[in-house]
């Protein structure tokens, strides 16, 4: 969850210390907040503003990073020009292929390096940090290089922002998947999520929960100083979940939803790369991962297991009492139907297409795998890795 350090006010710390205002976690109420000099808030405001200012944090991605670049350097036009009305950072984390060489490769993309990587920082927020701090839009969008965008996507987002009068707006990509484990796993990952962070529930002031995509995540200016931006969940892995967090308690609004219309991404390129993603992810944004984990293997037991004992059932026909086996094989029957039912039901809230909802109960033990595994490695092991870095788990 989103946390945020507080100082008390004195003599001393006015030379160490610059006081900014706030939004507390109160409503209606007003609070200083206090953040290191050096932060995003006192950082000189650029003249002019641009409009919007996309930024990629980027690490060994040169197989999606043109694609990714082309479908947003594709939407720079004349009410809407790249380098006049708005700008394109690409981050450079230090990869080692040809990432950065792609993104200079793209008229009126500026390509920063990524600063050196401090104790208590991950790597993403570390990178976006770099940019966030430089960026002159009126809007900062926060997105991965894996992703592909719309035609018009961009102002759309902006659009739909000012619309909802939020601060804070993220889409749930449309998801591309390929080969038969991501096909079965993602639905099951992402019909989870959809039951765990409902967006309307997300996007509704009135609600505690909250929640974030940092593959399309879209803040006002003002609203990503108010919450100190990247610097306050510097060491979260789960850096955009930790920011709408802190968007609900500060009240700037937040607006969460699946996006198939404005974006789209394919999160992994192998399997070996989703196992460890989900494995640094699954246990955050599934609080009960191991309870979750037994439920699913409770789930391959009741799949499995009641239409077979349903057909041994039958085939005692010619036994004595053999009507009472025939009723209760059609009883295991009508059972296994009625889950199978549920089953497909929260399924189908993952919003993948029908063949990959129907194929899922052949993901379900990788899924109870994949959840164990985050659990033992963020409660047991209390690290992670990702990207070739491991990070302490909190």
């Amino acid at each position: 969850m989103g946390r945020e350090s507080e100082q008390e006010s004195g003599g001393s710390a006015e030379a160490e210390f610059k006081a900014v205002l706030g939004l507390s976690d109160a409503p209606g109420a007003l609070e200083t907040l206090r953040a290191p000099l050096g932060t995003v808030f006192d950082q000189p405001e650029a003249e002019p503003l641009l409009e919007l200012t996309v930024i990629i944090p980027a690490r060994n991605e040169e197989d999606c990073l043109g694609a990714c670049l082309e479908s947003l350097v594709s939407q720079s036009d004349d009410l809407f020009l790249l380098g006049r009305d708005w700008e394109l950072i690409v981050v450079d984390d230090h990869s080692a292929d040809r990432t950065a060489e792609i993104a200079r490769g793209f008229a009126g993309v500026t390509v920063m390096e990524a600063g050196k990587l401090e104790p208590g920082w991950t790597g993403k927020t570390n990178a976006v940090w770099t940019a966030a701090r430089r960026a002159r839009g009126r809007w900062l969008l926060f997105t991965d290089a894996d992703t592909i965008h719309e035609p018009g996507n961009l102002h759309r987002a902006i659009h739909e922002a000012v619309k909802h009068k939020v601060g804070m707006l993220s889409y749930s990509p449309r998801q591309i998947v390929t080969g038969l484990a991501q096909r079965t796993l993602m639905p099951l990952v992402f019909s989870e999520l959809a039951l765990a962070y409902p967006p309307a529930k997300v996007s509704d002031p009135g609600q505690r929960i909250a929640a974030a995509n940092g593959q399309f995540l879209l803040v006002e200016r003002e609203a990503y100083r108010r919450l100190g931006g990247h610097a306050t969940v510097a060491h979260n892995v789960l850096e955009d979940v930790e920011l709408a967090f802190l968007a609900k308690r500060r009240r700037v609004g937040l607006r969460f939803r699946y996006a198939e219309d404005a974006v789209s991404t394919r999160m992994y390129r192998t399997t070996g790369a989703m196992i460890e993603g989900w494995s640094k992810n699954l246990a955050l944004l599934f609080h009960n991962a191991l309870a979750l984990a037994v439920w699913r293997a409770i789930d391959i037991a009741l799949l499995a297991a009641l239409p077979l004992l349903a057909v041994e059932f039958w085939g005692a026909r010619l036994a004595p009492h053999s009507l009472q086996w025939l009723g209760a094989g059609w009883a295991l029957a009508i059972l296994w139907v009625r889950n199978l039912f549920r089953f497909y039901g929260r399924v189908a809230k993952s919003n993948f297409p029908f063949l990959e909802c129907a194929l899922s109960p052949l993901g379900l033990p990788l899924f109870v795998v994949l959840l164990y595994r985050s659990w033992f490695q963020h409660r047991i092991l209390k690290r992670v890795s990702w990207k070739g870095r491991e990070y302490a788990a909190k």
